[in-house]
């Protein structure tokens, strides 16, 4: 039986991304007439029945977030869509923006209706130009076609979606700080509460979903949320498109249903494939690098939100980055840290100077200079940053150093005396080379 179930993505690759009709024949646009015919509450109880979590990273369940909003009686509200995709090993927003737009812009439609907005906004990373290009076309192509702008269908809904672009700041993934940034602000993450739900865009009511969450919206509506569930396990409704990227012999997107196990999407032919060459598997990074590394006993997990999370692992951005036996966790550690060092916004101490002086610490430990208090140290700041950093990417940045100081603490010990398991470390200072 294939592990693969393009529910959302089977039209990738199969239609103009930005014709209207062709979108229409392949039941595009269903779920936008049904939902007209329901009321905003109906909706929100499928997507609740769906078990829907926001597919941005933190997972938070999309019917609560919903209902949050809705309950709120102060106008106007706005729709805000995420896709600022900046997470490393990511890369599955870009494919709905360049492949199949009419679908996210479906899901946000739905959601004006929902909330009674008339204006909606997508952020997409200034990295995906091109992909912008082809999203705005099909805003234009939608709003032709009656299916966005003023009275759309010929009801008395009218709704309008704004294409917005990013600088390249990881940070404005961040959704407070995404908001500053649509203001013209630093995009620096705000203190919260207030929640922007009831203070956000505009210092109005707002919903911020990620573009993987509002592909979602239309199927749950045109399906009911009781199907949709089935697709997946009992608190993780649906599927999910993974990026597969690293020591892997099929890299790419794949959506898979949830419930299949850590060990079926990387080694199975039909999804990863196992390692490319002949080396083993040594750890994965799940999530993206604000996620925690994966280790050989957790192979056999569900991927599910629950099943991860009672092991210590995560699903984040659906990003699993495979590394095998030549990769050292030092030197892979040390780039992650170098890639916090450069998105810090820095706001706060903790991130700000945490990550450089875990980067000192983990360079002792590559040159073979580090001693065991170094070592002791460096678990005291991989446990002071979640606690003390303001927002999730200070949080988030020592998550893979935790979980590989917990299950690879063997490979950091090594490094005291002066021995790389990996053999990629000291081969420099052993050879002379300056």
């Amino acid at each position: 039986m294939s592990k693969l179930m393009p529910l959302l993505s089977a039209n990738f690759g199969q239609i103009t991304p930005t014709s209207v009709e062709e979108y229409i024949g392949t039941g595009g646009f269903t779920g936008l007439r049904k939902a007209l015919k329901m009321t905003p509450q109906e909706i929100i109880d499928e997507v609740k029945t769906a078990k829907l979590r926001g597919r941005g990273g933190a997972g938070y369940p999309t019917g609560a977030k919903w209902q949050q909003l809705y309950d709120i009686k102060h106008f106007p509200k706005y729709i805000v869509c995420n896709a600022d995709e900046g997470e490393p090993g990511t890369f599955k927003d870009k494919l709905f923006l360049e492949k199949d737009p009419l679908r996210v812009i479906e899901g946000m439609t739905i959601a004006g209706y929902v909330f009674n907005a008339q204006e909606g906004y997508i952020y997409i990373r200034g990295e995906y130009a091109a992909q912008q290009k082809v999203f705005q076309e099909a805003v234009d192509q939608a709003v032709a076609a009656g299916y966005l702008g003023e009275n759309i269908l010929g009801t008395e809904f009218s709704y309008h979606i704004h294409v917005m672009t990013g600088a390249g700041a990881y940070i404005c993934g961040e959704n407070s700080a995404l908001l500053n940034s649509l203001e013209g602000k630093v995009g620096r993450p705000r203190v919260k509460p207030p929640h922007l739900a009831e203070v956000g865009l505009f210092e109005q009511p707002t919903l911020v979903n990620n573009v993987e969450s509002f592909a979602n919206i239309p199927t749950i509506v045109q399906i009911g949320g009781e199907k949709y569930l089935s697709y997946g396990t009992a608190e993780s409704g649906g599927t999910k498109l993974i990026c597969l990227s690293g020591n892997i012999a099929n890299p790419g997107v794949y959506e898979i249903p949830f419930g299949i196990t850590l060990r079926d999407i990387i080694f199975d032919e039909e999804l990863g494939g196992g390692p490319a060459g002949s080396k083993k598997v040594k750890f994965y990074h799940l999530g993206g690098q604000s996620g925690p590394c994966g280790f050989l006993p957790q192979l056999d997990t569900p991927y599910c939100y629950q099943a991860l999370r009672e092991k210590g692992l995560s699903v984040g951005s659906g990003a699993i980055v495979v590394l095998d036996e030549s990769v050292c966790v030092i030197d892979y550690l040390l780039t992650v840290t170098q890639f916090f060092i450069h998105e810090s916004c820095g706001k706060c101490t903790p991130c700000r100077e945490g990550n450089k002086q875990i980067h000192v610490l983990l360079e002792k430990l590559s040159q073979g200079k580090a001693t065991k208090a170094d070592l002791q140290l460096l678990q005291r700041l991989s446990n002071l940053l979640p606690k003390t950093s303001f927002c999730g990417l200070g949080q988030a940045a020592a998550t893979a150093l935790s979980t590989c100081l917990k299950n690879l603490r063997s490979e950091f010990e090594a490094h005291l005396t002066g021995n790389c398991p990996a053999g990629v470390c000291f081969t420099k200072q052993e050879s002379g080379e300056q």
